[in-house]
């Protein structure tokens, strides 16, 4: 351990090391190799099945999340035909000014910040749900945390604060993986856009070997890069005018129009109960002729709502934002799979 004027520093064990501890057995290889070239082929256009993207908000408590997992896979072979459902996984949760940073930065939600448990618990549970068949969407905000459980993922978010990082953007770049942006919390579409073109080409930067040790990446780019639209403080903006001018914008840059309604954050004005009304508006709208519309995303859990952080805590219910629960889940994706799309 370190010490500076300002800052404890602790050594922590090198993504080499927790991935020999949690390796990726060959099963859990070609599930997760097998959903990201699905997802490839969904945002291309040769797959015109539905990109469902839904779970809780955040994890906090790995045994609610597994049994939720359970759950869910058992509604994506239910509905493999016409659906591909991967499941919403968030270790790490971005803050406008304090709060829980997630279950890797604070496993243990009392402010210890065991980062090295955070981890183990994180990989050890995506191990556990890729391990029935289903695959894991995550956003990644640290970008070395990305070394530690980005093998795990099928599909990967960069966030409203982030989308507009070069950081983030050269992350991207090196990612296999389908890799979304979400339009800026102004409501601007163009810092990602400029993120999927910055994201789809070379790039060079500082970061850290399998071992730890500071390298430099040099990366092929990401051409699977699509915009997620999350509304914002002027409003929503998953209808179809907004779907419109996003195609657009996107075919004015020469990028395949490729787009992911978020069904919950600003296009609800953070108001659970609303996300089935999005849903259902953007399903509409791919209906009328907007292909453009690859997939939707939905915070979902056991129960509905949200509770408090420093209460006792109620199974299976958000602590962080409001989600719908798991009957009200359900019965969205049977009627989506019934009504077509």
């Amino acid at each position: 351990m370190e010490t500076t004027a300002t800052a404890t520093v602790s050594e922590l064990m090198s993504p080499g090391e927790l991935k020999e501890e949690l390796p990726l057995t060959a099963g859990v290889k070609e599930t997760i190799l097998n959903a990201k070239t699905t997802i490839k082929n969904i945002l291309s256009g040769d797959d015109q099945r539905l990109l469902l993207i839904v779970g809780p908000c955040s994890i906090h408590d790995p045994d609610a999340a597994l049994e939720y997992a359970y759950r869910l896979n058992l509604l994506r072979e239910k509905y493999e035909e016409r659906l591909f459902i991967i499941m919403r996984v968030y270790f790490e949760k971005p803050r406008t000014s304090l709060g829980w940073k997630g279950l890797i930065n604070d496993p243990y939600l009392d402010g210890s910040c065991m980062v090295a448990d955070g981890l183990y618990t994180a990989r050890s549970l995506l191990l556990s749900i890729t391990s029935i068949g289903l695959t894991a969407g995550m956003e990644l905000l640290d970008p070395l945390v990305s070394h530690y459980v980005s093998d795990l993922a099928s599909w990967v978010a960069i966030g409203a604060r982030t989308s507009e990082s070069q950081v983030h953007r050269e992350l991207a770049s090196s990612l296999d993986v389908p890799v979304g942006f979400k339009n800026s919390t102004d409501g601007s579409i163009d810092t990602a856009i400029c993120s999927i073109i910055s994201a789809a080409n070379q790039h060079s930067f500082l970061d850290i070997d399998c071992n730890g040790k500071v390298c430099v990446t040099r990366t092929k780019g990401n051409q699977f890069g699509h915009l997620i639209l999350r509304g914002s403080k002027n409003g929503p903006n998953y209808n179809e005018n907004s779907i419109a001018l996003c195609e657009e914008k996107l075919r004015m840059s020469n990028i395949n129009p490729s787009i992911v309604v978020d069904c919950s954050h600003m296009n609800t004005g953070k108001n659970c109960y609303n996300q089935p009304n999005v849903w259902k508006e953007a399903i509409k709208i791919r209906k009328n002729g907007h292909r453009s519309i690859k997939g939707v995303m939905l915070e979902s859990n056991i129960h509905e709502g949200n509770q408090s952080i420093s209460g006792p805590l109620q199974y299976g219910v958000s602590i962080t934002d409001e989600c719908i629960g798991w009957d009200a889940t359900e019965q969205l994706i049977d009627e989506t799979y019934r009504y077509g799309f």
